[in-house]
């Protein structure tokens, strides 16, 4: 059996305000699953789909306090179509920022949490708004290795310096490791989740995923949570 991922999970202190901000970025709708829960998904979207990798933020009293490990890359099909997002953006509530990138074609920017993502230039085509979901990381080979065997996902390209995955069916956003110097410190404020296929078994997939290289994490939930071999938190939710 195999796993497929399915959605961003975000951290928010305020989880509608964010998921307002979100929405708008990506032209998605809202919804909620309860309190402190908010929902984007593309509108007339049917859960789940490689087509899209939906986002859930959740409300959570800690701040941010180091850069992402986990982000958004947002796709655009023309410089001018990337000036015009990145005003867009801006006049939305995020801010331009500086992580160091240097003179880089993209524009890294801070949603109003503070939350690092690029605006690409035509990178990526096809793939929807969410171009590329990025994770930092030291060894772009390995966890190469892992994810590939962890989902159903189909490795386009790996190099020392970045990895890059895209669903069996070659929709969709694509997932990139990216070899970065930053040492993980703290639980990671956005992260991957993966779901098995139906009629799958939770516990088996749990237990494959760990003969794979990963670690359970003990939270009292009902899905699994879980980290990779580089210590990113992920969970694995019930078969769908």
């Amino acid at each position: 059996m195999a796993t497929r991922l399915v959605q961003i999970n975000m951290k928010a202190q305020d989880d509608a305000a964010l998921g307002a901000f979100w929405a708008e970025a990506l032209g998605w709708d809202v919804s909620s699953e309860g309190p402190g829960v908010t929902n984007l998904e593309p509108q007339g979207f049917v859960y789940p789909d490689p087509v899209a990798v939906v986002v859930d933020l959740i409300v959570s009293p800690e701040p941010k306090t180091v850069k992402n490990r986990v982000h958004l890359d947002l796709a655009t099909n023309s410089a001018a179509h990337q000036a015009e997002l990145v005003a867009r953006l801006k006049d939305l509530g995020a801010t331009l920022a500086d992580i160091g990138q240097g003179d880089v074609p993209w524009v890294v920017m801070a949603d109003p949490e503070g939350n690092e993502f690029c605006v690409l230039d035509s990178l990526y085509q096809e793939t929807g708004p969410i171009a590329t979901v990025v994770v930092d990381c030291a060894d772009p080979r390995a966890m190469a290795r892992f994810w590939s065997e962890a989902t159903d996902w189909t490795l386009h390209k790996v190099t020392d310096h970045n990895a890059v995955l895209r669903s069996a069916k070659d929709v969709g956003p694509y997932l990139q490791f990216l070899r970065t110097p930053d040492v993980k410190t703290v639980w990671n404020r956005v992260h991957l989740d993966v779901r098995p296929y139906p009629g799958a078994d939770l516990e088996a997939e749990a237990s494959r995923l760990q003969t794979l290289g990963a670690s359970p994490i003990a939270l009292d939930v009902p899905w699994k949570v879980l980290a990779d071999p580089e210590g990113n938190e992920f969970c694995l939710l019930t078969p769908a």
